[in-house]
């Protein structure tokens, strides 16, 4: 898996905070570096687990180049971040559905609090899961 950068910030009387600019609003603190550094992998992991669950894309690491060019990065203290999770990797698909089925797929999604693609996802695999009963 790639690794992302993670910006720590620390002011006075607060926590080391770790923020990751290739995922905004994705954010945790330590109250000692180490600590900051396992929760930023385990905060990583789970945002990307379930980026991989909604059939979302998980972007490509941006380079420090990058990250550090924005005015609002530069005060943070970048670190390579690995998470760790067993996510696959999302692979994008073209399938061909009848327009009313897809219109009632998607508003079941919305309605339910997934993505297209995330409720496809879950639909599939407790259709095989039956099946496994079943067999």
């Amino acid at each position: 898996m790639a690794q992302y950068i993670g910006l720590i910030h620390k002011e006075a009387d607060s926590d080391y905070g770790v923020s990751f600019p290739d995922f905004p609003g994705v954010a945790t603190a330590g109250t000692t570096l180490d600590e900051a550094r396992a929760m930023a992998e385990e905060a990583l992991a789970f945002h990307i687990e379930g980026l991989v669950a909604d059939g979302e894309a998980i972007p490509e690491p941006s380079s420090l180049e990058d990250i550090m060019s924005a005015p609002e990065n530069r005060d943070g203290v970048a670190i390579l971040v690995a998470p760790r999770t067993d996510a696959k990797k999302a692979v994008r698909v073209n399938v061909t559905l009848p327009e009313d089925v897809l219109e009632q797929i998607d508003r079941y999604a919305k309605a339910h609090g997934f993505t297209r693609s995330g409720f496809l996802t879950r639909a599939a695999q407790r259709a095989m899961e039956q099946e496994l009963k079943t067999a």
